[in-house]
């Protein structure tokens, strides 16, 4: 995949995620790229179930009832439609410690391929390099009653977008180093004993810098609460129905000299829900709907629903499961419609119960 600079620093911001707002609002985008073929099965609405090692990511409160130790390894040849090189791995690793609560390590690898760089004015290479972006991540999560879950994670993150240019119009570093927290609460049997309540809170931190302070970008900040109901919950058939609603919460605007300027993050989590009116702020959020069936604890299949009306993205998830002894594989297929880049993203799960 070649592209000149410009245009490969703008393509960057929009790969990764399935939102517009996410996409010309935050820096480091990927963060909001989901993890696990499970839960992309389920329309990615996970953040209420958060019952495997990929609660890192979905809900660290979910961590909080995982009573053993669990590896998860996920790959996806991401964005398929758009180019061949890119690439979205995830894994993590939890450990049960008794008396105290589970811990959890994670890592976020995204590899943007290699790219030529070139000036505005003359199509000659000026070099090559390659791109990525990773993070990596610690997180605890603790009961504080027996139903009741809470749950902490803090990352570093390194944006490797381009390399140091000093001879092009385009000056400047294209790498960026951050710090993030999440926190999240699960509460299982809220008001239905069968009813399960999850919120999780991801991406608070300072702004990322590439060139300067001024050019500052946030982190994608972003809330998602959700419900998942058991349908049914028998020996051998089990039922699961899920819901989540997600929202990043990014202000960008013109100040008083013109110049655009974003609220920091503990600041934007209020002012992000009165930019643009209630029934504005109503339509950034993104939906997710979904189910999960078991058949006798070693098979299962997964259908989903996403809902994004402002990044105008509305696709359909399908997934399976097959468990035996303490191993699981899931696999997870997005159908976004002929030429959507997200169109036949799939998603490969390995989880290990150690």
């Amino acid at each position: 995949m070649k592209r000149t600079l410009p245009v490969l620093l703008a393509l960057f911001s929009i790969l990764p995620v399935n939102t517009a707002f996410a996409q010309s609002e935050s820096a480091v985008p990927f963060l909001l790229i989901t993890p696990g073929a499970r839960a992309a099965g389920m329309g990615e609405a996970f953040v209420a179930v958060a019952n495997d090692a990929n609660a890192t990511y979905w809900n660290p409160a979910g961590l909080a009832f995982i009573e053993n130790k669990q590896l998860s390894l996920m790959h996806s040849n991401w964005l398929p439609q758009l180019a061949p090189d890119l690439f979205f791995d995830y894994g993590s690793y939890v450990h049960h410690i008794d008396g105290l609560g589970t811990f959890g390590l994670a890592i976020t690898f995204l590899n943007l391929g290699s790219q030529t760089i070139t000036d505005e004015f003359s199509p000659t290479p000026l070099g090559q390099f390659s791109s990525q972006e990773w993070a990596i991540g610690t997180s605890f999560g603790m009961k504080i009653s027996e139903s009741t879950g809470v749950g902490l994670q803090f990352k570093f993150i390194r944006s490797n977008l381009a390399p140091e240019v000093n001879n092009t119009t385009q000056k400047g570093s294209g790498s960026a180093n951050s710090l993030a927290f999440d926190i999240g609460f699960l509460k299982q049997g809220f008001l239905l004993s069968k009813l399960d309540f999850g919120f999780n809170l991801t991406n608070m931190g300072p702004k990322v810098v590439y060139i300067d302070q001024a050019q500052a970008d946030p982190l994608p900040t972003n809330l998602r609460l959700g419900f998942a109901y058991q349908v049914v919950d028998e020996e051998f058939n089990k039922l699961q129905l899920v819901f989540e609603a997600d929202k990043i919460l990014v202000r960008k605007y013109l100040d008083e000299n013109g110049e655009t300027v974003s609220d920091p993050f503990y600041k934007a989590i209020f002012t992000a829900w009165t930019d643009d009116g209630l029934d504005m702020e109503l339509k950034k959020t993104i939906f997710n709907f979904g189910m999960e069936y078991w058949y006798s604890n070693l098979i299962a299949l997964r259908m989903g629903r996403h809902i994004d009306d402002i990044g105008k993205v509305r696709y359909w998830a399908f997934g399976v499961g097959l468990k035996y002894s303490i191993y699981q594989f899931d696999f997870g297929y997005v159908s976004a419609g002929q030429g959507h880049p997200l169109n036949d993203t799939m998603r490969f799960s390995l989880s290990f119960g150690l």
